[in-house]
C-alpha cells in the first residue's frame, strides 16, 4: 500500500530517518565545522549503531553530498522564485542576503573553505550553475552599451560557467561582478568582521551594487 506521493511506509520512514541524520549533521557544523563531522556522533544522537547508519548514507562524503546539494537547491529555487516575480539584480542581492543569514552554516558550506579531501559529483556543479542561470538573466535586462574590456574579451573564450546561456560579454562580465561583489561583503559580514564597526552591511552592499551597476 502507498500513499499519493507514491511512497510506502518503508520509504517513508526512510526519508524521515534521512532528515534526522541530516538534522544532526547541521547541529554538529555548527558546533564544530565539516571537518568534525562524524557518522558515529550522529548515529549515537539518532540512537542506532555506526554500522546501521551507513544504510542510509554510506560514508561521510555522501552525507556531506547530500547538505551541499540540498543548499545549492534551496538557494537555486529562492532565486529562482525572486526572478520570477520580478526581482532585479539589486533585489536579487537582498534575496541572496536574507537567504545566507538565516543560516549562516549552510551559506559556508556551499561557499566557504573546501572541505579537505571532498570532491563535489558533476550533479552538484549544475545546481550552483542554475543560480548564475538567475543571474545572467537578471544581468541581461539591463543594457549592453559599454565598450569591452580585456576581460570580457577573456570570458567570451572561457564561459563555460555560462553553460552556453546566450549572454554578451558585458552581462556575464557584470553577473560575475555582481557575485564576486556580493559574497566578498557576505562572506565577511557572516563571519563576524564587521562587528564593532558600526555601519549596516546592507547599505555597502547597496553602494558596491550601484558602483557596478553605473559603470
Amino acid at each position: 500500500m502507498t500513499d499519493p506521493a507514491g511512497q510506502g511506509p518503508r520509504e517513508r520512514y526512510r526519508a524521515q530517518v534521512r532528515a534526522e541524520i541530516k538534522q544532526h549533521a547541521w547541529e554538529q557544523i555548527a558546533e564544530a565545522g565539516v571537518p568534525a563531522l562524524s557518522l558515529n556522533a550522529i548515529a549515537k544522537k539518532v540512537g542506532m549503531s555506526g554500522p546501521a547508519l551507513y544504510r542510509y548514507f554510506a560514508s561521510r562524503d555522501e552525507l556531506i553530498t547530500a547538505l551541499i546539494r540540498d543548499a545549492y537547491r534551496s538557494l537555486a529555487d529562492t532565486v529562482r522564485a525572486a526572478h520570477s516575480a520580478g526581482a532585479d539584480l539589486a533585489s536579487l542581492a537582498r534575496v541572496v542576503r536574507d537567504w545566507a543569514r538565516s543560516d549562516p552554516q549552510r551559506y559556508f558550506l556551499i561557499y566557504g573553505t573546501p572541505v579537505p579531501g571532498y570532491h563535489a559529483p558533476d550533479d552538484i556543479t549544475a545546481i550552483s550553475f542554475e543560480v548564475m542561470t538567475v543571474l545572467l538573466d537578471a544581468a541581461g535586462a539591463l543594457p549592453e552599451d559599454k565598450p569591452s574590456t580585456p576581460f570580457d574579451k577573456h570570458l567570451e573564450t572561457h564561459r563555460d560557467w555560462a553553460l552556453d546561456h546566450p549572454a554578451g560579454a558585458e552581462t556575464l562580465h557584470r553577473a560575475l561582478a555582481f557575485w564576486t561583489r556580493l559574497h566578498g561583503v557576505l562572506s565577511l559580514e557572516l563571519a563576524g568582521h564587521f562587528a564593532g564597526m558600526k555601519f549596516d552591511p546592507d547599505l555597502l552592499i547597496d553602494e558596491e551594487l550601484k558602483a557596478l551597476l553605473e559603470k
